[in-house]
């Protein structure tokens, strides 16, 4: 990723100040079996295969027992354990387990680490454990015999994932009045994602490995910010000498969890708190696009990096407010990070207007201040926005070839990549109310693309108001869609521009 006109380091973002770091948990198996391998089922009976991964970094060698979630005759759900002998997980953290009977109902899946279990490093620059030398990020790194993650879902889906977060949520589901009932699950995974500030459902992706990011074509941003903020477990060992290892942290976590359904906001001093995680994550982030050589995975760990920073200032503003805790699993809905839309008296003027109907009047434009972003070599296609989805959809005025990408016109004169697009834009000077906007008060831009223009399901962020071009570089042949917003220094958002497009 490159930038063109004015342009901006990708360190350029705000720096935040280090903070105390920590580490723990615990689960019971044990097998001299060191082999990877699928659990052999009866071939008689009918069975469902459960999949999934390990991922704190990549934990190879732990061993796996899944069991069936069932409700006794007062509806309280406990796993079915029975006699098996546990699956290891293979050398990228993956595992099999086919369980018996239908695909009905829901699993409970529990990793517990032994003397061969490894996990590699994913903290830039190394891995802190007491008692023993650093790690250096990407290597491989023993785990205590307390070591154990927890993970729970639905049959009909037949993945389960197993991270710290997971370990968290099926904990916070624990306190149901009816245990791990399905509800207690789901509702739990939703409350732990709005903790961290991820996007719903982000606990059911598969992190990433975090060493091994430039062999990724297509990681989201979103899987990544679940793959630092696992990291963020570990990271918090080496800066606090009151965590010797990532299981004191999680003991600590889930000892909060277990007596409270919540987890300290800024600390009390003897916890862990959900301010240190979101800090470690941002400076994950940060760290993280040293290592990297892709424009492409750089630019979204900046993105990762500023959700984090916007979470922490979310976090303060909570403890402010007087409010030190974060909700316990029947309230999901106070944390509105992943909110996009803020109030209309403190949006930010979106780069265009997507409100108006353009389908009928192409050069109609009811802003005073139409910051459109544009690709060099295309057209700008007519947008408006579905206010039900917040979906941008592109009109190309026409009722016949819809799925057909409207042409292009070219511009001889622009020198660009034969697989790039080069976008320009206008800082916007108003806001959504008709407020003046000073350029101190943009934080920077953030550019989300995709091949659909339903569809815009990679981004990148810019943490310079004074940047106005960006070349997105590294695109495989067919139509690409453009927009972007402005993001604050207060943390709000715009809507998303209009949408252009580029055939490569």
């Amino acid at each position: 990723m490159s930038y063109r006109g004015k342009k901006i380091s990708k360190h350029g973002l705000l720096i935040l100040p280090a903070v105390a770091l920590l580490s723990g948990c615990g689960l019971g198996a044990s097998t001299d079996d060191s082999s990877s391998a699928t659990q052999t089922p009866n071939a008689s009976e009918p069975g469902v295969q459960i999949a999934g991964a390990a991922m704190k970094g990549v934990i190879q060698q732990g061993l796996v027992v899944a069991n069936r979630l069932v409700a006794d005759k007062e509806g309280n759900y406990a796993p079915q354990r029975q006699a098996a002998t546990p699956v290891r997980t293979a050398e990228d953290g993956s595992y099999k387990w086919q369980l018996g009977g239908d695909a009905e109902g829901w699993a409970l899946v529990e990793l517990q680490a032994d003397g061969s279990t490894r996990m590699i490093c994913d903290v830039v620059p190394q891995c802190d454990q007491a008692g023993s030398a650093p790690i250096a990020f990407g290597q491989p790194m023993a785990l205590d015999s307390s070591f154990s993650l927890h993970g729970a879902g639905d049959l009909r889906m037949e993945t389960v994932n197993l991270t710290p977060l997971t370990h968290l949520a099926v904990t916070l589901a624990e306190r149901s009045a009816n245990g791990l009932s399905p509800n207690a699950l789901s509702s739990a995974y939703t409350t732990v994602e709005n903790w961290f500030g991820l996007p719903a459902g982000a606990l059911r992706l598969t992190p990433p490995d975090v060493t091994q990011l430039d062999e990724m074509t297509s990681v989201t941003a979103d899987a990544l910010q679940v793959a630092i903020a696992n990291a963020a477990f570990l990271a918090l060992v080496g800066d606090n000498t009151r965590w010797n290892s990532i299981s004191d942290v999680l003991s600590n976590l889930t000892s909060q969890i277990s007596a409270t359904g919540q987890i300290s906001v800024m600390g009390d001093g003897t916890n862990v708190a959900l301010v240190d995680l979101v800090s470690a994550a941002a400076l994950q982030a940060s760290g993280l696009q040293a290592t990297v050589d892709s424009g492409v995975i750089s630019q979204k760990l900046v993105v990762v990096e500023y959700r984090n920073l916007q979470r922490f200032k979310t976090i303060a503003e909570v403890y402010d407010g007087s409010d030190t805790s974060v909700a316990d699993s029947g309230d999901t809905t106070t944390d509105t990070t992943n909110d996009s839309s803020a109030s209309t008296d403190q949006a930010l003027e979106d780069s265009g207007d997507t409100t108006a109907d353009t389908s009928t009047d192409n050069t109609t434009d009811n802003t005073t201040d139409n910051t459109g972003v544009q690709v060099a070599g295309t057209t700008e296609p007519d947008a408006t926005v579905d206010d039900s989805t917040g979906d941008t959809v592109v009109d190309t005025g026409t009722t016949t070839g819809a799925s057909e990408p409207p042409a292009t016109e070219t511009t001889p004169e622009e020198t660009i990549p034969a697989k790039a697009a080069l976008l320009s834009w206008t800082a916007p000077l108003t806001r959504e109310n008709g407020d003046s906007l000073a350029m101190g008060e943009i934080a920077g831009f953030e550019v989300v693309y995709g091949t659909s223009a339903e569809s815009l399901d990679q981004s990148l962020a810019i943490g310079d108001a004074s940047t106005d071009e960006l070349l997105v570089d590294e695109l495989t042949e067919g139509t690409w869609y453009f927009a972007i917003r402005t993001l604050d220094t207060d943390g709000n958002r715009s809507r998303l521009s209009e949408v252009v497009y580029k055939q490569i």
